[in-house]
């Protein structure tokens, strides 16, 4: 999962990162780390009147935006003030959970119960950047480039398998079933309790690591390359596992630049496409019902015969 979120940061454009996996296993609050350790971003100004926003020189910190399941469209999108509108000719916008959200994460706990057409407009916006809202002629349009992450109990309820294509990637979280690892999260959370800035200072130093990877990785996107033998090994790893559409192809593309990017590579391999694949790929599978191995297993397997 936190790959997955590191690949996600350093391009938004895979479009959001689908974590499944039982309750209490810390989903939101890897997702609000992540944003808390991000470099503030520039605040911008002058409202949505006329559907635009004045830049400004002050900075704020990386928004962590939740969207409730009993969200209204209003809410989500924004709303347009007709009155105000009809009677003294200005387009007045009171912004929604979208224009909070950008520049940051927009995190929906138990996606899989919200309602479907709010899922269908947050993903065309996350796939756009930019969130359109229109009501009786009236037009407003402003910018919403964010992460977009899902969490959710496949028990609780399936997600339309034509909304989870739309993830760009997605994480099986459980239980961890370790005993040593499971007695060092209850120190680390024991830790935080009682001292938190104590607790923060001892791993500042990892932090920081952390953050000079995503600014490296950010600023060296878009000078790395994809070998054509790659791409192909990408689209063969598809045809070989039954995904459809193409959006698994480039996923697959960008996740891999985006992992070598924060690896500080020049050139995706064999090997970042093979750390990627799960992630990219096990939500676009159609359910083998003669096989049981699970999805992410299947991927594994198919790389291994391909790069044999």
């Amino acid at each position: 999962m936190k790959r997955a979120l590191l690949i996600a940061a350093i391009d938004p454009r895979i479009g959001g990162v689908m974590v499944f996996g039982d309750r209490g296993t810390g989903k939101s609050t890897a997702v609000r780390a992540l944003a808390a350790l991000l470099p503030p971003i520039p605040v911008s100004q002058g409202g949505y009147q006329d559907g635009t926003a004045a830049p400004s020189k002050q900075t704020m910190q990386v928004p962590f935006i939740d969207l409730p399941l009993g969200a209204t469209e209003d809410r989500v999108v924004g709303a347009l003030d007709l009155e105000r509108a009809l009677g003294a000719g200005i387009k007045a916008f009171e912004p929604g959970l979208l224009a909070r959200a950008h520049g940051g994460f927009l995190y929906i706990d138990e996606v899989n119960l919200l309602e479907d057409h709010i899922v269908d407009l947050l993903l065309d916006v996350a796939a756009s950047g930019e969130n359109v809202v229109e009501r009786e002629g009236l037009s407003v349009r402003h910018p919403a480039r964010f992460v977009l992450v899902g969490s959710g109990n496949p028990e609780e309820g399936e997600l339309r398998p034509q909304l989870l294509d739309r993830f760009g990637l997605s994480v099986e979280v459980r239980t961890p079933q370790d005993l040593a690892q499971r007695v060092e999260i209850l120190k680390r959370c024991d830790a935080f309790e009682r001292t938190p800035e104590d607790f923060a200072e001892k791993w500042r130093r990892e932090e920081r690591k952390t953050l000079k990877r995503i600014a490296r990785g950010k600023a060296a996107l878009a000078d790395v390359v994809v070998p054509d033998a790659v791409l192909e090994l990408a689209s063969r790893l598809c045809f070989a596992v039954g995904a459809d559409g193409l959006r698994g192809e480039l996923t697959l593309m960008r996740a891999g630049r985006a992992l070598a990017a924060l690896d500080g590579a020049d050139v995706v391999t064999r090997k970042h496409l093979a750390t990627v694949a799960p992630m990219a790929l096990r939500h676009r599978l159609r359910r083998n019902v003669l096989d049981e191995t699970g999805s992410s297993a299947r991927i594994e397997r198919a790389m291994e015969e391909l790069l044999a």
